[in-house]
């Protein structure tokens, strides 16, 4: 997220650097209820602010929502983000939403004022992964080896693990560096995707049912927690959960025994949790779609995998790292040629390093064409592996060649950009209009319309 030259690095292995020093900021509050108060950024680079407990800063202001805003680092410097705050964030006397923040500036929410001051002259150490490399995943940019860093300190503990990130990023390769360099490695390790099961049959899913319990249970079922006795339980997506099943959740993660659907008996588990999502559970909490309790325990220990267009300087190696991956030895352009191609430009990669490794593979096997190119419709021509579906009068190409959640991915998203790119024109880009129009909150179309590229001129 940072820019590796404004950066300080030494105790140099191998050509990395294995210290660091990270820019800081403190916020102090110079009105309302905590007059006073500060708090100073940590090596996470990342500042929460709101009534609720686990912020870093925690006001008592009654005007100020339980998790209000945040303020993290990013390459273009201190990023001032509302996380869907009742009353608003307000700078200058307008209201902002997301905006980069220059040292001294004073934001209001509710009745307080809190000023924000870079401290430039008193930097925080942190320490760097040795490597360019952590189990799957490649990056030799400062903020990939604090992150590879903070995976080799927590796999070694039993804590929970909650990985943030945008779609495309990588929080799935993330969960299996922790398995891989925990003691519970050779132990089970059970994924459960809770955004591609039905409502109806998660609670199943993970805590089980015994024969009888519901129509078409015609045996006992042992759930996920059960199966990865001993080892870990991936909870991909756990924002998707359903709200009536998340108490029940909670009540496993806290009593480490889980009840099978339908029985009075108890069984006591042995169980790492690690969980991730694509969304803003803070936000969720806030919209009240998501348990402030189950938040609380899943983020005993947070890691977010930083978007692609925040370690720009990790694409050559990505590309040559999937390149060697899935060229086979086959004829076609050299990796001095994709790297040309995908390299260098200015493209933001929304799709993140999901959307480089398809860019790759495109570039491998249909050199003719540019791989830059995301194809919404589909061919007359289609491969062996390709199929359609038709939803409505729409028809959309399915890659068969690619898991199935990656394939539902590619929908989704070709299916939100189509939406979004018609509501857009139907409201003259008015965001507030088209919010109310969907039906979604004003912050998250904001976030999506950025990462669909919606906002940058046609």
């Amino acid at each position: 997220m940072e820019d590796p030259r404004d950066l300080r690095t030494e105790a140099q292995i191998g050509g990395f650097s294995t210290v660091v020093d990270l820019p800081r900021i403190r916020l102090t509050v110079t009105e309302g209820p905590d007059q006073g108060a500060t708090c100073d950024s940590d090596d996470e680079m990342l500042v929460r602010v709101g009534t609720r407990p686990n912020n870093n800063l925690v006001l008592t202001d009654r005007n100020v929502s339980g998790y209000h805003l945040d303020v993290s680092r990013t390459r273009a410097g201190w990023r001032v983000r509302d996380v869907g705050s009742t009353n608003g964030t307000f700078v200058a006397g307008m209201r902002v939403f997301d905006l980069i923040a220059r040292s001294g500036t004073v934001i209001s929410i509710g009745r307080s004022k809190i000023r924000l001051d870079a401290l430039d002259d008193d930097p925080i150490r942190a320490s760097l992964h040795p490597a360019g490399r952590f189990g799957d995943m490649v990056g030799q940019s400062v903020v990939m080896r604090r992150m590879f860093s903070r995976i080799a300190s927590v796999a070694a503990t039993n804590t929970t693990v909650l990985i943030t990130g945008e779609t495309g990023t990588g929080k799935e390769a993330v969960a299996e560096a922790i398995v891989q360099a925990s003691p519970r490695a050779s132990a089970p390790f059970v994924v459960i995707d809770c955004s591609a099961l039905p409502a109806n049959l998660i609670e199943s899913e993970l805590f089980g049912h015994t024969k009888g319990s519901f129509t078409g249970a015609q045996s006992d079922y042992r759930g996920a927690f059960e199966r990865a006795d001993g080892g870990t339980v991936f909870l991909d997506e756990i924002g998707e959960l359903p709200i009536d099943l998340q108490p029940k959740l909670l009540r496993v993660l806290e009593r480490r025994e889980v009840r099978r659907v339908g029985s009075e008996k108890t069984r006591p588990i042995d169980v790492r949790v690690i969980a991730a999502t694509n969304r803003d559970l803070a936000q969720e909490v806030n919209e009240r779609r998501f348990r402030q309790d189950l938040y609380y325990r899943l983020s005993v220990v947070n890691i977010h995998v930083p978007p692609l267009r925040e370690r720009r300087e990790d694409i050559p190696l990505l590309v040559e790292h999937f390149y060697n991956l899935l060229s086979d030895g086959r004829h076609g352009p050299s990796l001095a040629e994709i790297r040309q191609r995908l390299c260098d430009n200015d493209y933001t990669w929304p799709g993140n390093v999901r959307e480089l490794r398809n860019a790759v593979e495109r570039a491998l096997h249909v050199p003719d064409e540019d791989p830059m190119e995301t194809q919404a419709e589909p061919r007359p021509q289609r491969s062996p592996s390709a199929a359609a579906v038709q939803v409505g009068t729409v028809s959309y190409a399915v890659d068969l060649s690619v898991p199935f959640k990656v394939a539902k991915q590619q929908l989704i998203d070709a299916f939100e950009k189509q939406y979004l790119s018609a509501l857009l024109k139907a409201t003259r880009h008015n965001v507030s209009e088209a919010a109310r129009r969907a039906q979604i909150d004003r912050m998250h179309l904001h976030k999506l319309i950025t990462q669909h590229r919606l906002n940058q001129a046609e």
